[in-house]
């Protein structure tokens, strides 16, 4: 655990009472802070008394009392509209922060010096953090990972110079974050994402830019224009800049030439690293994700020999393009963590002759933006409410079945493989939320992982 001792001797507000919200209150108390906590769901509330955090409803209180409002991410803070607790914080003059705040207050005042990686984008940043964490740790650093990709970054250990802290930030993170400014701070890339919590693209992608903005290196992708254009703001204000690329570039960072990173310094271009025959970093998409991470390593000092060894032993992630079997010539991908149409295209470059599992609910757009893929689905397997909309889409152009739930998809993929004389990819990359009929992505993944192990002669991947 990190205590808080920003707020020590003060009182402070609480919403939202999940994970984080949970370390929040107990990492507040450590600190000396008094925290008044509160959900909208009364399970929640009821399991944060077990914890010996008080709890009562943030309506009937003395505002003016406050020092802040702490917001779990998952709270509208503007839009579509600011949830109840936000909005009766900006009517008293509250500030309203979340845990990445506090960390980094904690950070400034007791360990400024602190080495701390923050890494987003709208998609592969979790991938992004994992495999920098893995390379530092390969490489005999002390690393603590955590923040969106699961573990709350105040259950972490302290910051400290000798501990490096590689953290995941999704931009409603970043909203909740004013005093952020990163060792090292990792932008990705930007597609429309979110867009319902954060009002326009325009907004969306400042929000992004802060993670950036102050960071003491700005390691950012180039291979979108709006990325580019912070790219390049971040510099006209003097901030130092490594750029990625999975094209060539002519300014500092590194870039992929087809499975080769390849470093470019002011005085010096030369490869690096290999990616050829690491399953875990298949695709364009993952070659951006370990130009990021290998940027990341050099500006941390870890030699090239320990990137290449740790890029080479990097597992991959759970639900993000994992390898979970083969049946003789046809390869099992789980890559539930594809909730849009942008992730998903990533695994549809990826391979040839694809068996598409796809559907759930959908978000703007849909599959429109997949069109030019099409011509490597063999045939596609519809399931929950996108089904109507996707075969649609689909139209005459791919054959396709409207299996209803992910069990049918499954089985009639894998009929339908084993019925092909070339090689194949089943593939569950969904381009939708799961929230029709699962509870989110992992439940989805874990369920086609169970699915697909009990097929006949099925040779599991990790068993």
């Amino acid at each position: 655990m990190t205590p808080v001792t920003t707020f020590s001797g003060k009182t402070l507000a609480l919403f939202g009472l999940g994970g984080s919200g949970l370390a929040t209150a107990l990492a507040l108390k450590a600190g000396g802070a008094r925290v008044i906590a509160w959900d909208d769901n009364a399970a929640k509330v009821a399991e944060a008394s077990t914890k010996d955090i008080e709890t009562g409803d943030l309506r009937e209180l003395d505002w003016s009392t406050l020092s802040a409002l702490v917001l779990s991410p998952g709270v509208p803070l503007t839009h579509p509209e600011p949830h109840w607790s936000a909005k009766l914080a900006k009517a008293a003059g509250v500030e309203i922060i979340g845990d990445i705040e506090l960390f980094c207050r904690e950070r400034a005042m007791t360990a400024p010096n602190a080495p701390f990686v923050a890494i987003t984008g709208t998609n592969g940043k979790s991938t992004t953090t994992a495999l920098v964490a893995h390379i530092l740790r390969e490489a005999g650093r002390d690393v603590q990972m955590g923040g969106n990709i699961g573990t709350a970054i105040l259950s972490l250990e302290p910051p400290s110079d000798e501990r490096i802290h590689v953290i995941e930030c999704s931009s409603f993170q970043i909203d909740l974050a004013p005093s952020l400014a990163p060792t090292i701070g990792v932008h990705l890339n930007l597609s429309p994402d979110h867009i319902d919590r954060h009002g326009t693209m325009e907004n969306y992608a400042a929000i992004k830019e802060r993670l950036v903005a102050r960071a003491g290196l700005a390691v950012i992708g180039v291979d979108d224009p709006i990325s580019r254009t912070i790219a390049e703001a971040c510099e006209v204000r003097g901030v130092n800049v490594a750029r990625i690329s999975v094209e060539p570039l002519g300014a500092k960072g590194v870039f992929a030439d087809g499975e080769t990173l390849v470093g470019v310094t002011d005085s010096d271009t030369a490869p690096i690293a290999g990616l050829s025959g690491i399953g875990s970093l298949r695709g364009a998409h993952n070659a951006q994700n370990a130009a990021a991470a290998v940027a990341v390593a050099l500006a941390l000092n870890v030699s090239p020999e320990q990137i290449r060894s740790g890029l080479k032993s990097f597992p991959g992630l759970p639900h993000r393009m994992e390898e979970v079997g083969r049946i003789r010539t046809t390869l099992f991908i789980n890559d539930s963590k594809a909730t849009n149409a942008d992730s998903t295209e990533k695994a549809l470059k990826s391979f040839d002759t694809i068996l598409w599992i796809l559907g759930g609910k959908a978000k703007e757009g849909g599959i429109e933006p997949l069109r030019a893929h099409f011509g490597k689905i063999r045939k596609a397997y519809l399931i929950g409410a996108a089904t109507e909309e996707f075969a649609g889409t689909l139209g005459g152009e791919v054959p396709h079945m409207r299996c209803e739930t992910l069990d049918r998809a499954v089985e009639q993929a894998a009929a339908d493989a084993a019925a092909m004389d070339e090689p194949a990819v089943v593939l569950l990359s969904p381009a939708c939320a799961s929230y029709d009929q699962f509870p989110n992505y992992e439940v989805r993944g874990n369920h086609f992982r169970e699915l697909v192990r009990v097929l006949p002669g099925i040779e599991v991947r990790g068993a």
